[in-house]
């Protein structure tokens, strides 16, 4: 461990990030730098081993790091940003040595190992802490977060779905069956050389993909399920790639139970996100430009009287409330720092 007394709580936190030259890693280090009560003291990244920081991404040029293959400085938290099977690899030792860690990949997202490895074809790595791990949607599990050491940082998607979503199956006011159509920015995909995110593929163009199944859709049931009071909520989720390089756009639908009106469903969301700093109940429909660069998400619920559906527009920037701004969300709350520690950028806008 090697925290040290400084900052409001009288600590500084000393973290590490595994894989900083992805998106995520990268919007880690951005967050972390600027962070009142931590101290970023080691990040690594293979491909880039033995190059500055600043080198790798000039943006980041403020701190002064090496990236390196492995973690080498004692910490109090890691944060992995490796993708699947890999992530969990990476993390393990650091459970066993007591470090605290932040997995933004889905190896401890989902409850049911079974499940995990259906959906990413791969044998879990440490399934021993599968159930130990508290998944990071920090306004529904805040409790449980607190006394964790390990999160499990939820997909971007499912972010905006289930926050959408939340206080309408907690409530009960909807039939038991969740439509999410969902708009992604390209950084969702990562820093890939793969050909289908190229410019020329991607400008002027949108389109679906994960039709018969995308990896996030089973945190969705699972999540939705988990603070439902009509019993487990099935989903159906389409995302789609549109030519913007951060933002997701959410809309979702449901079919209301008789007799709801749009006061009732606008007193429930607003007092169901009363007292959490990151989700703004719109008064009126978000775009993914209003949250560029924050970790906030907006909502907006709609009651269409004619056709009896609740529909649910959230936007959130993919890159920060959709990952790094949630882990640090959960680190701050872990550690028992004020949960809005550097997380107080106003969003970039145009």
């Amino acid at each position: 461990m090697g925290m040290s007394q400084d900052g409001a709580t009288g600590m500084t936190v000393k973290a590490g990030i595994i894989n900083v030259t992805g998106y995520a890693g990268s919007e880690l280090a951005r967050l972390l730098h600027r962070h009142p009560e931590v101290e970023l003291v080691s990040v690594t990244g293979r491909s880039a081993a033995g190059k500055p920081l600043s080198d790798v991404f000039p943006h980041l040029r403020g701190l002064n790091l090496t990236v390196e293959p492995e973690i080498t400085k004692p910490v109090d938290v890691v944060f992995s940003a490796l993708p699947h099977a890999a992530s969990a690899e990476a993390i393990g030792p650091f459970l066993k040595s007591g470090v605290k860690c932040v997995d933004i990949s889905a190896d401890f997202r989902l409850k049911d190992q079974a499940v995990y490895e259906s959906w990413y074809k791969v044998t879990h790595p440490f399934p021993e802490y599968i159930g130990e791990a508290v998944y990071g949607l920090t306004e529904l599990h805040r409790p449980e977060i607190k006394k964790a050491r390990l999160i499990a940082n939820p997909g971007c998607f499912p972010t905006g779905g289930v926050l959408a979503m939340a206080p309408a199956v907690r409530d009960g006011i909807i039939e038991p069956w969740v439509i999410v159509d969902a708009k992604s920015g390209i950084s969702g995909a990562g820093r890939s050389a793969d050909v289908k995110y190229s410019f020329s593929e991607l400008n002027d163009n949108s389109s679906p993909y994960g039709l018969t199944g995308h990896r996030h859709l089973p945190e969705f049931t699972q999540e939705l399920s988990a603070v439902s009071s009509i019993g487990r909520i099935n989903c159906t989720f389409v995302p789609h790639l549109v030519p913007m390089t951060r933002g997701i756009l959410s809309t979702c639908y449901a079919r209301l139970n008789d007799g709801v009106t749009q006061q009732r469903v606008d007193e429930l969301f607003r007092d169901f996100y009363r007292d959490e700093p990151f989700v703004t109940v719109s008064p009126s429909a978000p775009a993914t430009k209003h949250t560029w660069g924050s970790n906030e998400c907006h909502i907006f619920p709609v009651v269409n009287q004619k056709t009896g559906m609740l529909i649910v527009i959230s936007a959130l920037d993919n890159l920060v409330k959709g990952a790094a701004g949630a882990g640090v969300q959960n680190m701050n709350v872990m550690f028992g720092m004020e949960e809005t520690a550097g997380l107080k950028s106003v969003p970039v806008y145009p």
